[in-house]
């Protein structure tokens, strides 16, 4: 007899289904498949669903909504892995995570049958003769390392039948753009040097061209051919621009991919950046439906699944994946990877050092992705609705000011106003406040400074009082604000203190409304939470950087004469090698004591230099 509480009746099912590997569907009434998973074991994976009291409530809605169930049985649990991503494509089932996923990715191509080989722009199938470079993470990514790479190198992007039809140099040629080899103003010998450098770059071997270029172009400074000397000083100062821009340096044989998932309550973002010989290509990002995911973990290991795997080219698959956190199924995952790449592919969340550097990297691009992606007008209108419910306002609130203070250890105080409505963020109506006269690290002086400074020019006429006004801190910051606008008479303005809540974790902050004895904390799906931190770390970010610029100007110098240990000959290599006090602030501790005569911990003096804050 079939359980009330179950319309499928799933006693019956289980009785017969097998205890091997394979995959299972879950349809509803109409026959859609609502749902797709794997299992090494059928039988104990699809009885958890109706057996365990502790599922999710979205999962609980799911098992309400199962009228049958399908099964396919696999030789290996790899097999399973690999046919439940492939179904999930294809299938997208309600309650899975699901990503959009393109189905080629583009690549640079290096033509090496002709004379003059040409790069360019391809996508698709790799049967052509030649070098391909990549695959970029997606169209603009490649087009703009193109792009650098003619700036740089200039080797020829014109299709066949243009080269071939040319008397007279293109336009390309006037801007410095190409050499010019349709029309033979370059040597074979000088252009096959070209692209010998440029396959260098692509190969991530960027300082052992920058080595080159800085000997050629002292040899051509010592034979008094200036203008030679030029061309090769413009060309290490282009590449120097480019590494910056990169960020990624080191292991030149470095093949990665580097992921961070990131989420906002249900709101979900994946950044992926891919990194190739050392290079770093670019980055992609998704959002992904999360389904009935509950964990970051389970969200992660669904993007690998279904990115990676099912792919005809192997050559993809980068030899390691850096990870922000620990996959479910990890061990699984590396497994069928590597069985489908025929060679080992790892994945790695435990980092240190550079690769640390990596994931923090794509971990920021990620938070500023779903950031933006929150941001949207009309996520937004749907935010100060959800505002004005957890507050228990008459109407949606139309403007938010919020403040912040930031300095290190007192130094150089600066207090921030941010400003938000119903469209966004209100830019023109920023300010910051300069801090004085107070005792160093007086939060609650500062704060009452600046907010006496704010709304006394309020009150005279300049600007408009907001609805909700948010205070980055507790009790005492909110006290600070209840006696300014006291003083100043300003009513009608509803005061929110804002703390964050243990170790800093978002989702945990705890809310101060003036005139009420309780606070409360708003669950971390909430999409009043979301608003709420949203211009919070906005006003953080504001005071911040008012902060830093600030203090940098109290501690700026100027002369590399002042560091410790930096003798003439050294600067003069430095200067030489990074073609100006310029070229040496941008570069990294690792780019620094590459050069001859810096020791690592010289070059972390220098760096630290030009990066005093």
């Amino acid at each position: 007899m079939t359980d009330t509480k179950h319309p499928f009746d799933y006693k019956t099912f289980l009785a017969t289904l097998t205890g091997m590997p394979g995959v299972y569907r879950m349809l509803n009434e109409k026959g859609d498949v609502i749902y797709v998973g794997k299992a090494k074991n059928l039988k104990k994976r699809v009885s958890s669903y109706f057996a365990r009291s502790d599922q999710t409530t979205k999962t609980q809605v799911m098992v309400t909504q199962i009228r049958a169930i399908e099964t396919t049985v696999t030789h290996t649990e790899n097999e399973a892995l690999i046919l439940e991503a492939n179904l999930i494509k294809s299938l997208k089932p309600f309650y899975n995570i699901t990503y959009r996923d393109d189905k080629s990715y583009p690549y640079i191509y290096l033509s090496s049958q002709q004379t003059y080989p040409r790069l360019s722009y391809y996508r698709g199938a790799r049967r052509e003769e030649g070098q391909f470079f990549g695959p970029y993470p997606n169209s603009s990514s490649a087009r703009e390392s193109l792009n650098l790479l003619q700036k740089i190198f200039p080797v020829r992007q014109c299709e066949d039948s243009f080269f071939k039809n040319r008397s007279r140099p293109c336009l390309q040629y006037q801007i410095k753009r190409c050499s010019a080899p349709c029309v033979e103003l370059i040597s074979e010998k000088d252009y096959a040097e070209q692209v010998r450098h440029a396959i260098m770059f692509l190969s991530g071997k960027n300082n052992d061209v920058l080595n080159e270029l800085a000997d050629q172009m002292q040899h051509a400074s010592d034979q008094m051919d200036y203008e030679k000397a030029a061309v090769f000083r413009d060309q290490i100062a282009a590449l120097r621009k480019v590494q910056e821009r990169q960020y990624v340096s080191g292991d030149q044989q470095n093949n990665l991919d580097v992921i961070a998932v990131v989420n906002q309550g249900e709101v979900v973002c994946v950044q992926l950046f891919m990194i190739r010989g050392g290079h770093n290509l670019g980055n992609k990002v998704f959002y992904p439906k999360a389904g009935n995911a509950e964990t970051s973990h389970e969200l992660l290991s669904a993007f690998i699944a279904q990115h990676y795997l099912g792919k005809n080219n192997s050559q993809m698959l980068p030899d390691e994946l850096l990870v922000n956190i620990e996959p479910d199924d990890k061990d699984w995952l590396c497994s069928v990877l590597t069985e489908q790449a025929g060679r080992k592919i790892a994945i790695s969340d435990k980092l240190r050092g550079e690769r640390a550097r990596w994931i923090a990297m794509a971990q920021n691009n990620a938070n500023i992705a779903l950031q933006i992606h929150l941001q949207g007008k009309a996520t937004l209108l749907a935010r100060f609705e959800a505002l004005q419910d957890a507050l228990n306002l008459d109407e949606p609130p139309m403007r938010l000011e919020c403040f912040d203070i930031s300095h290190t250890m007192g130094e150089e105080t600066v207090a921030s106003c941010v400003v938000f409505d119903q469209s966004g963020a209100v830019k023109s109506d920023y300010r910051r406040f300069n801090i004085k006269d107070i005792t160093p690290g007086d939060d609650y002086a500062a704060m009452y400074q600046a907010l006496t400074r704010r709304y006394k020019k309020i009150k005279q006429g300049e600007g408009k009082l907001p609805d909700i006004l948010l205070i980055d801190g507790g009790k005492g910051q909110l006290k600070q604000a209840e006696n300014v606008l006291r003083e100043l008479q300003v009513e009608g303005v509803l005061m929110v203190g804002v703390a964050k809540g243990p170790d800093r974790k978002p989702g945990m902050e705890t809310l101060f409304l003036s005139g009420q004895p309780q606070a409360f904390i708003l669950p971390a799906s909430s999409p009043a939470l979301h608003l709420i931190q949203q211009v919070r770390d906005e006003a953080h970010r504001f005071a911040i950087t008012g902060h830093r610029t600030r203090r940098g100007k109290k501690r700026e110098t100027s002369t590399l004469e002042e560091i410790p240990g930096l003798g003439p000959k050294r600067r003069q290599e430095l200067l030489r090698q990074f073609g100006g006090l310029q070229g040496i602030s941008r570069a990294g501790v690792e780019d620094i004591a590459r050069t001859k005569g810096i020791s690592k911990e010289l070059a972390q003096k220098i760096y630290d230099y030009f990066h005093a804050e």
